[in-house]
Order: C-alpha cells, then structure tokens, then sequence
C-alpha cells in the first residue's frame, strides 16, 4: 500500500495487492457513513480536519475522504487551509501558485484560484502562496464570505488544517464549521496531546465530529477484524479512555 504522505485515491488504485486496497477503501467508506450521519443535522457543512502532531495523516485522509464523499454524488470542494506546509496541491498535481491566500489578500477571485473536477465531482482550492499571516487571514471576514459562499454551492466542504497543538488556525476556522474531525496515529500521537486538542476545541463552544486513528493494524487493536489503514469513532466514544488499553 501506499505511504500515508501519498494520495491513495479509492476506486483508482494501480497497488498489486488489490485485497489491501479493497479493505482500504471500504474503510473510507465505513468514516464516510459515520461522517454523514453526523452531518446529517448540521447547520453546516463546512468539515475541519487537523490533528495534535505533523504527521499524522491528516491531509491524507481529508483528500481521500473528499473523494469518497465525491462518489456519492455529492459536490465537494476540499480547500488546503494549511498556509504554512501544504501538500494537497501535490496530491493532485496541481499548482499552487493561485488559492486560498490570494483570494483572502483580495489578489485574485475564487473562479482563478479554484481548480475544477480534479476528479468527478470534487473540486480543490489550493492553499495558494504562503503568506506572512495565515492565522489573521483564515479569521478574516473575507474567509467568512468566501464560505458563506462555498456552501451555497457546494454539498460538502473538508478543510485541511494545520495541526491543532502547533498553531491556532483550526481553531479559528471552528466556529465557522460543523466542527473538527481529529487525526491521531496509533503508537504516535498520545493521549495527553489528543485530550488537549479535544478541550482547546470544546473551549472555543466548537464540536468534535470524531477521532479517527491511522496506522491501525489487526495485531495492534483488538477491536479490528481486519487489517485497516483507519478507524473511527465519534467522539462520544470517548476514545482516549477506551483506546488506551490498547497499547
């Protein structure tokens, strides 16, 4: 299988072992059913995703589960809002050079930055150049408007963000969003680090959706039947108590 900082696109794999990248993708599709349910009352559809740590998975799994969510008909726009160390726009090979910071510095508009159809029925917002201030830009009225916009348009909208323990810029987006889906790796991220990510959120009156753990294996959870990449759980679950037992 591919490495967790590559876009593995489900439905399109070109992987030899086709029976991992099967389970794979059903895993998607399992936090895209949990996903939607949650969203299902929501006043909003705007998704955050971040995590404690670099390197967790994040940007892997927001890509991958916009383009599940893609499949099911639905129009997604998923924005790289991690002005600081953006990786969609090599996920999907595109430039970078016009997005998100050219559209909050009133530099260019949404239809120059947006790149449409980068599969059926998803469209990305680069992160656009790195700019001096992205916390004040993504806080900015102009980042309100141009959501406001977005969700007249779109069905769903994923934001990947940077992680939540190294800067602030999740938490500025929360208020604008349904909420935050955290991103924990297993034998990686730790129970204090994720504990104060879920309180920063709650703090500011902000939902967690849900925790999902990467690098998740049969011999390492007792909970998992099968060998999955992911796993998720609504918050509620009350994951760090739970999952600690696993290690």
């Amino acid at each position: 299988m591919a490495q967790e900082n590559k876009s593995y696109i489900p439905g399109k794999t070109g992987s030899s072992n086709r029976n991992v990248a099967f389970r794979v993708a059903e895993a998607y599709k399992m936090i895209r059913t949990n996903l939607l349910f949650t969203l299902a009352n929501a006043k909003s559809k705007v998704v955050i995703f971040s995590s404690a740590e670099p390197s967790a998975g994040k940007s892997t799994l927001c890509s991958n589960l916009a383009i599940v969510m893609a499949q099911t008909g639905a129009k997604v726009l998923l924005i790289d809002a991690d002005m600081r160390k953006p990786v969609q726009h090599r996920n999907f090979r595109v430039s970078k050079s016009l997005g998100l910071s050219k559209i909050l510095g009133n530099l260019n508009t949404f239809e120059e930055c947006v790149v449409r159809n980068v599969v059926p029925g998803l469209d990305l917002l680069p992160s656009g150049s790195i700019p001096p201030n992205p916390s004040e830009l993504l806080g900015s009225d102009k980042m309100k408007s141009l959501l406001d916009k977005a969700e007249e348009v779109y069905d769903y909208i994923f934001m990947d963000s940077p992680p939540l323990a190294v800067v602030a810029d999740a938490l500025v987006l929360a208020p604008q969003s349904a909420g935050v889906v955290l991103v924990a790796r297993q034998k990686q991220t730790t129970y204090d680090e994720l504990e104060e990510c879920i309180e920063s959120v709650k703090r500011i009156d902000a939902a967690v959706l849900g925790v999902v753990v990467t690098d998740v294996h049969a011999t390492s959870a007792g909970y998992m039947r099968y060998d999955s990449k992911y796993y998720y759980r609504s918050y509620n679950y009350e994951y760090g108590r739970r999952a600690k037992s696993d290690d």
